[in-house]
């Protein structure tokens, strides 16, 4: 260990004979648009002078306009209306001798304050822990590097805490994973500073019960509804980590087609872990999924936060039996009325049995049921028929 240190402090005291220049002033900090007049002096050991040496920023040469010799050994040159950095660690401003040697160096920090940071938004995963976001700001780009710290404290009584473990949900969020206190509100803030001020953002008050959300539904299965060809049937398990707990559950399903990207919702599930799909096509997989949103935990009256949807569960309806390129028989106007008395009522069995209401749907199976075995019997050519 001493020998190291003996070995460090021969470097710094090294050092200055490594850069014979001085800039000044050296790694400022400025708002963009700001100017700037900055010297190079090199040492009169140096044997050069100011004819002898030129300017580059982040690796340009700087134009010799710029330039004013303001003695025998030094040089100086004037930035007007700076823009922010092109890189958060500083732009790079040296000072070179003629034959393109470094011989100081400095970096400029030219960017914004950072503004308040705003929407704030924090969730429980299944009362263990607290993660939060928020965002920068309205511009958010301060072209400085910028901090962002969370902060914490029971409402009432207790010192400020910051949390730890960030970028846990995305660039601007952190994560709390335990030590939380339930029935008790919470102040929280998230101060934003970097080297050209700091910003504080408005304070969020929240219960760590009104906040919850859970894991996705577990065992979720879809199946066949016997023959039926534009029905599946859904079911799945509430989440596990919250059966001990007194709270309400009301749950949401989306379903898609197996060649299609669009989602359709299903919102009026409510409390129910079993639900039917109908107007579905024939002979056709889709894809399901289930999420919940937890809510009324020990009595909160908050609507709580859904969860994430759950894994796609895949099955098909059953093909249509109708004969392959069959025709229907051309029926006359009895049969059109009355085809169009069942298609209303159809429609109406349909509208109300479809979205996984309360409404028994037994009578729509029966429904169904009836209508396929009477498109196969219209399909079918009957025996001493003749084509």
């Amino acid at each position: 260990m001493l020998a190291l240190l003996l070995l460090c402090l021969r470097l710094l005291r090294a050092e200055p004979l490594a850069y014979p220049a001085v800039i000044s002033p050296q790694d400022p900090t400025l708002l963009i648009g700001s100017s700037l007049t900055a010297t190079c002096t090199v040492s009169a050991d140096s044997r050069l002078r100011a004819e002898d040496l030129y300017w580059t920023l982040n690796g340009r040469r700087l134009p010799a306009a710029s330039y004013a010799a303001l003695g025998a050994t030094t040089l100086s040159v004037a930035l007007a209306r700076l823009n922010g950095s092109k890189q958060q660690s500083g732009d790079n401003l040296v000072c070179h001798s003629r034959d393109g040697g470094i011989l100081a160096g400095s970096c400029l920090y030219v960017g914004l304050p950072p503004e308040k940071p705003v929407n704030i938004s924090c969730w429980s995963k299944n009362m263990k822990d607290l993660t939060c976001k928020w965002a920068p700001g309205t511009e958010g780009e301060t072209f400085l590097h910028t901090n962002y710290t969370l902060k914490y404290k029971l409402r009432w009584y207790g010192r400020d805490n910051t949390c730890q473990e960030y970028h846990t949900a995305g660039p601007y969020s952190c994560h709390i994973p335990k030590d939380l206190a339930l029935f008790t509100p919470y102040e929280i803030w998230v101060e934003a500073s970097n080297r050209l001020g700091v910003a504080v953002s408005d304070v969020v008050m929240l219960d760590i019960l009104d906040v919850v959300t859970t894991d996705p539904p577990a065992d979720v299965h879809v199946s066949r509804v016997g023959d039926l060809e534009d029905q599946l049937s859904v079911r799945w398990s509430s989440p596990p980590a919250l059966k001990d707990f007194l709270f309400q559950a009301k749950y949401q399903i989306q379903y898609r087609v197996e060649d299609s990207s669009e989602w359709k919702v299903v919102d009026d599930v409510g409390n129910q872990t079993s639900c039917r799909l109908a107007g579905l096509r024939p002979g056709t997989v889709y894809f399901v999924q289930v999420r919940c949103n937890p809510f009324g935990i020990y009595g909160s009256k908050k609507a709580g936060i859904w969860s994430d949807w759950s894994n796609p569960t895949a099955a098909s309806t059953p093909r249509s039996e109708r004969a392959a390129g069959g025709c229907e028989p051309k029926g006359g106007e009895q049969n059109t009325t009355l085809r169009r008395e069942l298609k209303q009522f159809f429609g109406w069995v349909k509208k109300h049995a479809y979205g996984c209401s309360n409404l028994s749907i037994k009578l729509y199976d029966q429904w169904r049921v009836w209508l396929q075995k009477s498109h196969k019997t219209r399909n079918q050519v009957l025996p001493g028929d003749k084509l």
